[in-house]
């Protein structure tokens, strides 16, 4: 015959207190998941680039397609990923809408990795 065994209650201590100091919130880290993802399609870098070297710092959607040789409906798609992403500002003139950078945008951006 065998012995009955008390089984005791399994008691989850942590190894460590998490410190918590510099963890991102989840927030926090949604838009900076953002930005990463933005910055991660070599056409949407592309058009970063355009943007910046335009003449006043912008550029006109309609001047944006032919360089990327993509379609108006994709290259508008890749805009609004970097105006979600607070990379560009987008402001309507008439029927057509013009881009330029966000203010520091760039500079917050190559920083990302630097505030983890």
């Amino acid at each position: 015959m065998t012995a009955l065994q008390t089984l005791e209650p399994v008691v989850d201590d942590p190894c460590c207190t998490p410190s918590g100091n510099g963890a991102l919130s989840a927030q926090e880290a949604q838009q900076k998941a953002l930005v990463f993802k933005a910055l991660a399609d070599p056409n949407r870098l592309r058009l970063l680039s355009i943007v910046k070297a335009g003449e006043a710092g912008e550029a006109c959607v309609c001047d944006l397609t032919e360089p990327l040789d993509l379609g108006q409906p994709t290259v508008s798609h890749h805009l609004k990923v970097l105006v979600d992403a607070g990379l560009l500002h987008r402001e309507k003139r008439g029927t057509w809408a013009y881009y330029s950078l966000v203010p520091g945008a760039l500079e917050d951006a190559a920083g990302l990795l630097a505030t983890l």
